[in-house]
């Protein structure tokens, strides 16, 4: 006996748009579906815009979900492309029901994702390499993390992540590529197939535009964490996220070398001017483990993290944590490389505990205020 069309629209709801992460049933992408006495089912499917990039994982999906129904004999998808009137509506409806408002949804008051600045005072420290280690060691538990990759001119993350498609455009809204169950923006998606390795060349307005496209353009759905990974210094785009994001903590990367630390220092120093707080400090390539021996070789000296933490403490006057010391490791490189994290393929390594041991500190979730004492009293007391 043929299934109902109750039945196969249930089994449609078990499937989600492989960019926006919500099942097409909720986003209005079912058409249509017509059922014949022989089993054979005929599902519609409205694509978010023509040349949908996932047009195959979503006949994929459905063809998988509806096939395993009992008294289907054959599925076929047909695909069709919503009108400019349904992409209004479901960009309303992924907003909330607030229409097409270009808003930091990040730094509306209430907002629950907690939002990381991972800043090095100079280049070269492996700032990228932690960024998204981190995140992929926090979706792995769970969490739902976005990363975005603020190094304009140094942008590296969507190779380190291992991301190639370039995000899909519905009306004005931006869906952001998924790798590793980390949604990534990047300025690298967004320049010409044909420009290659050209260096994107911009000044202080361009920059702070492009940073508020990213958190206001983007369909970053609920997130627990957003990563964002800073270039080095204390230029432009630090301070427009300091404009932008007050609330966003600051995430400190350096190595043990006491010259490359001090600059860090200076880094993080920039929250006294931005009244932000400053989570902590990573000490990147703080020792080689010898391939011979149970030693530790201090290639890059010793105690720079440290300083830096000591010194933040000093000139914010609030405590500022090492977070941890991650050792050296050529995988952690070749992993940048290959887009494969380190944390995912190799967890037990000696660098991806350690970076595995930050993250779930760092991504820890807000308690809720549900019976915390708020210390408030009634007037007049």
């Amino acid at each position: 006996m043929a299934p109902t069309p109750e039945v196969v629209t249930a089994a449609l709801a078990t499937v989600n748009d492989p960019e926006i992460r919500r099942p097409i049933t909720d986003l209005d992408m079912v058409k249509s579906v017509d059922i014949s006495p022989d089993g054979v089912v005929r599902v519609g499917v409205y694509l978010t815009v023509a040349g949908c990039p996932m047009r195959d994982t979503i006949t994929r999906d459905v063809t998988a979900a509806v096939a395993k129904l009992d008294g289907v004999t054959r599925v076929q998808v047909d695909l069709d492309v919503m009108s400019t009137e349904q992409r209004k509506n479901l960009q309303t409806k992924l907003r909330g029901g607030r229409g097409p408002e270009k808003e930091i949804p990040f730094a509306k008051p209430g907002s629950l994702t907690r939002v990381f600045a991972v800043a090095s005072g100079k280049g070269g420290v492996g700032k990228s390499s932690v960024t998204v280690n981190l995140a992929a060691a926090m979706a792995s538990s769970g969490l739902k993390v976005g990363v975005v990759d603020a190094d304009i001119y140094g942008h590296s993350v969507p190779r380190m992540l291992g991301v190639s498609d370039r995000p899909t455009k519905v009306e004005d809204m931006i869906m952001p590529p998924v790798a590793h169950d980390i949604k990534v923006i990047s300025v690298g998606m967004f320049k010409p197939a044909d420009a290659g390795n050209s260096p994107v060349v911009w000044r202080g307005p361009m920059l702070d535009r492009a940073l508020h496209q990213f958190l206001a353009d983007v369909y970053w759905g609920d997130l627990d964490v957003l990563l964002m990974d800073l270039p080095p210094g204390t230029g432009d785009i630090a301070i427009s996220v300091a404009q932008r994001m007050p609330g966003a903590e600051i995430l400190v990367v350096t190595t043990p070398q006491q010259a490359a630390a001090e600059v860090a220092e200076r880094a993080g120093s920039i929250a006294t001017q931005t009244h932000q707080q400053v989570a902590g400090v990573i000490e990147n390539m703080a020792w080689l483990p010898c391939p011979h021996c149970d030693e530790r070789i201090a290639v890059f000296g010793e105690g720079g993290g440290q300083s830096v933490a000591d010194g933040l403490t000093r000139s914010l006057g609030v405590r500022v944590p090492l977070l941890g010391q991650v050792p050296i490791d050529l995988r952690l490189r070749e992993g940048g490389d290959n887009g494969k994290p380190l944390v995912l393929t190799d967890p037990d390594s000696p660098a991806a505990t350690e970076l595995r041991r930050i993250a779930t500190g760092l991504g820890k979730k807000s308690a809720s205020l549900k019976g915390l004492q708020l210390g408030l009293s009634p007037a007049g007391r």
